[in-house]
């Protein structure tokens, strides 16, 4: 690995534990410095980058190929829409461009929210997929710039258990897929670990596209997308919110806390028992904390039964 590399990495680390900067660098200025190290690097000549040449000359093990995403169950009747929510299985829809005079905030299950236009509020006795069709192609934050593929909230739309992350990476940006990557196939085994399947539960992002680098989203793009979470949320009314990494639970809770303060302690959020836990592309990096994400889990496991109807 090369020093821009580890940098990277560390910043990521330290960003994950609350960390907003480091020694006095403004928050992401550390992964930007490291990035444009890396670019710098990556420009000089042979001779002048030995470490580089080495690495570059190491055999790389081959990619594995992707999985094809499962095809979305068939309804029972004709009238009757499946069970469970696939993005491959959405029509494309139209581009929705925000409106250029913002309504007002409106009072909701999770206080005023702001949208940024009409299409992002919600309306009595909706679905998922009309909030699917309200977010169309959507081009509300300058994220939209750069993404393949919107990714939309996934699963069950009655499921008690919901997982909510930060925002697609790129394997989810390729496929329009939440958590398919490998801090996905973590997260699969997390879920199994309690004893359910991922069609069980319901998964999504605060932000539905990818931010360049992989970057933390902006608070200003956050509070763009955030609405259709919520909405998602009054839907489905789960009993449990599992919040993943330090930022999905900053923008969910509206909170100034940190994960290492928060994680492992139920937070009740207008009625809805929240539980923040470490991401699981953290728990890649640091498997370590594999044994505090579990523990984490097994309270999540024992009040979902305990409330069992």
């Amino acid at each position: 690995m090369s020093l821009a590399e580890e940098v990277a990495e560390a910043a990521a680390y330290l960003r994950e534990l609350g960390v907003d900067g480091i020694e006095g660098l403004p928050p992401q200025a550390a992964e930007t410095q490291a990035r444009e190290r890396k670019e710098s690097a990556s420009s000089r000549p042979p001779a002048l980058s030995p470490a580089l040449t080495r690495h570059a000359n190491v055999e790389r093990p081959a990619t594995p190929p992707k999985p094809s995403p499962p095809t979305p169950p068939q309804a029972n009747k004709a009238d009757e829409s499946p069970s469970i929510l696939y993005q491959t299985a959405m029509p494309k829809k139209p581009v929705r461009k925000p409106s250029p005079d913002p309504p007002a905030p409106r009072e909701t299950l999770f206080g005023d929210i702001t949208p940024k236009d009409e299409l992002s509020l919600g309306q009595p006795g909706e679905t998922f997929e009309d909030i699917r069709a309200d977010i169309g192609e959507c081009v509300r934050c300058p994220l939209h710039q750069g993404r393949t593929k919107i990714v939309h909230t996934e699963g069950d739309p009655k499921a008690r258990l919901l997982f909510v992350g930060e925002a697609p990476g790129a394997d989810e940006d390729a496929t329009g897929r939440p958590f398919v990557g490998r801090a996905g196939q973590l997260l699969n085994k997390i879920i199994e670990a309690i004893g359910l399947k991922r069609e069980d539960v319901l998964i999504g992002n605060v932000n539905r596209c990818r931010p360049p680098g992989n970057r933390t989203p902006t608070t200003e793009e956050a509070r763009t997308c955030k609405p259709f979470l919520l909405r998602e949320i009054n839907i489905a009314r789960p009993d449990v919110i599992v919040v993943l990494g330090n930022t999905a639970m900053k923008n969910l809770l509206d909170t100034k806390e940190g994960i290492t303060r928060l994680r492992g302690e139920f937070q009740d959020y207008k009625g809805i028992k929240v539980m923040p836990t470490f991401h699981p592309a953290y728990l890649l990096r640091d498997p370590s904390k594999k044994r505090e994400v579990w523990d984490d889990m097994k309270k999540v496991r024992d009040y979902l039964n305990s409330t069992r109807k």
